[in-house]
């Protein structure tokens, strides 16, 4: 509930305290933790303090605290502090602080008092096991943003005259100042009746955004809210573009509707409507509700923003409405991932919390807990598959080092460590990352590569940490495929002969013909970690001498790599 009310009676001269205690799962915004008081005692309070103690077993990274209500120079009198897993804010302004003027009775404590933070994060999902509960947080680096289908449905009723629909359209032009260049947008107004911009999304062009701009400074309001009839129209026109042009089809679509009031004319059953709306969504897109002002059903618009994979957002008359707006939509301006899921074995598993986000979006953060069997700690893991910005398989490139994994270099491609467990799929490859352990590289009709960590004695003067690249189905491979393995992936003909004594009386030579050429190669043992990757298994073969001079194409330096640590 939003509100409640508590009654006490007390005696004349009598003193009473009211403690609220309450837990909130803080959601993480534009990549900080955000805590809003809403301080509004609207009287001068003798001891007013506010103070907050904060403590993350990850260690805090930032914080800050501001408050609307506040000047620049008047800052100073909020105290913080942060070192390690603890932090504190702590604010406590005197009477003369709190007066508008030295003679007044009128307090300027109104507005917003924020305290933001942020954690260290050494991976980009870290999971808390406690007993038998778990909880999983999940929050990627340096993904790029995929391009975005988003449609604005406004209410344009006469309830929205004058400072609402003003700080409306001062939001919805800063919007259009940072919509992207490949972003496809439109615009559904309700008031009595349904009016959409455009018969379709168009992109945001230079040409089109300044229509846009001339549109948005220069529509009217409309009598009565026909709050159905402006909901279907913006997602069939998501949903007919999507079936239209195949190319928005891999866009993240997202549908943002403004309302202040209830419904008054068409479709006004609140239950009806949220079936509507549900049905005509089918669950393929988030659906963003924002309350304006007080008199708006917020539980109404939560329930069917959360039946649509979208949340609700109340927006409070103060004079930084426009702001508020604005805040709301930098939260989604820029998605980074679709059809988030995190899979964790049946058999570990007691009880979960909701595993499935439909969007995930830049600077914000997944949460999912659980609850482990008897035996479910000893085998659980999670798989985290999601589809972000597609890239063109020409310019896929993996670089794999002993520390890190990064995909697409040089293009600011998301960058793991060896110790998250990660699974990505796009355009038929699907990378697996195993924690401490191997990263597998799948192609849906192709070979599968391998590449194997092995681990060293950490405190060895000389030897470190290194890769080991193993071919799975290597016939499956491209005949052009090529490189100081590749080159060797599909069959060639070879003999060996003239088996007889080496250098090493453990060792024989033999002669190999391979490529018109005769080369000396001894008999050895080489080790194979596919199967075992810490003893890994021998596995006989005959070793060519100098470099493999004769064998591969070109010379061995044409393959090195400078400085491979």
């Amino acid at each position: 509930m939003e509100k409640f009310n508590i009654a006490v009676n007390i005696g004349a001269g009598s003193k009473v305290s009211f403690e609220l205690t309450y837990e909130e799962l803080l959601k993480r915004h534009l990549g900080k933790y955000e805590i809003v008081i809403k301080v509004k005692p609207k009287q001068l309070v003798k001891q007013f303090e506010i103070e907050a103690d904060i403590f993350e077993p990850q260690e805090i990274s930032m914080l800050d605290a501001q408050a609307s209500f506040l000047s620049g120079d008047m800052t100073q009198f909020i105290e913080k502090s942060f070192s390690g897993k603890k932090g504190r804010v702590y604010f406590n302004p005197t009477i003369d602080q709190q007066q508008t003027c030295p003679t007044c009775t009128k307090s300027f404590l109104d507005g917003d008092f924020t305290i933001k933070y942020d954690v260290k994060r050494d991976t980009l999902c870290d999971l808390q096991v406690v007993n038998k509960y778990f909880a999983q947080f999940f929050a990627p680096k340096n993904l790029k943003s995929m391009i975005k289908n988003v449609v604005f449905v406004i209410d344009i009723s006469g309830s929205m005259a004058g400072q609402k629909i003003k700080q409306t359209r001062q939001a919805l032009l800063k919007i259009l100042d940072d919509i992207k260049p490949d972003d496809y947008f439109n615009f559904i107004l309700f008031g009595g009746h349904v009016r959409a911009w455009k018969n379709s999304l168009i992109q945001a062009t230079d040409a089109n955004l300044q229509e846009a701009r001339l549109f948005v400074q220069n529509f009217g309001l409309a009598g009565a809210t026909n709050l159905n009839g402006g909901l279907l129209e913006g997602i069939n026109i998501l949903n007919k573009a999507h079936e239209v042009d195949p190319r928005l089809r891999n866009n993240a679509p997202i549908v943002i509707m403004l309302t202040d009031g209830e419904p008054t004319v068409g479709e006004t059953n609140l239950t009806q409507i949220r079936m509507n709306v549900k049905n005509a969504v089918q669950g393929k897109f988030p659906l963003y509700n924002l309350g304006f002002g007080e008199n708006v059903d917020f539980t109404f618009l939560e329930a069917m923003s959360l039946e649509n994979n979208g949340a609700a957002r109340r927006i409070y008359r103060d004079n930084d409405a426009a702001e508020q707006l604005r805040g709301f939509y930098e939260e989604v301006a820029n998605p980074l991932l679709t059809d988030v899921e995190f899979q964790y074995p049946k058999a570990s598993i007691h009880a979960l919390t909701e595993n499935r986000v439909k969007q995930f979006y830049d600077g914000s953060e997944i949460v999912v807990a659980g609850q482990l069997t008897d035996g479910g700690k000893k085998d659980f893991k999670a798989e985290v598959t999601g589809r972000g910005a597609g890239q063109d398989l020409t310019g896929f490139t993996l670089e794999v080092t002993p520390q890190n994994i990064t995909l697409l270099p040089g293009m600011k491609g998301p960058v793991f460590s060896w110790m998250d467990q990660v699974t990505l799929r796009q355009e038929g490859v699907t990378v697996t990352i195993i924690p401490t352990r191997k990263l597998i590289v799948t192609m849906d009709d192709g070979a599968t590569m391998v590449v194997v960590l092995h681990h060293v004695w950490k405190k060895h003067p000389v030897h470190q940490d290194f890769l080991g690249l193993y071919t799975v189905d290597s016939h499956k491979m491209s005949p052009r495929t090529h490189g100081l393995l590749g080159q060797f992936f599909h069959s060639f003909d070879f003999e060996v002969f003239d088996v007889r004594p080496g250098s090493d009386p453990k060792k024989t030579d033999a002669t190999m013909l391979v490529k018109n050429r005769r080369l000396v190669v001894t008999r050895g043992s080489q080790k194979d970690y596919r199967k075992d990757p810490w003893l890994g298994s021998d596995v006989s073969c005959w070793f060519v001498h100098n470099n493999g001079d004769g064998l591969i194409d070109g010379i061995h330096t044409d393959y090195i790599i400078p400085s491979i640590f």
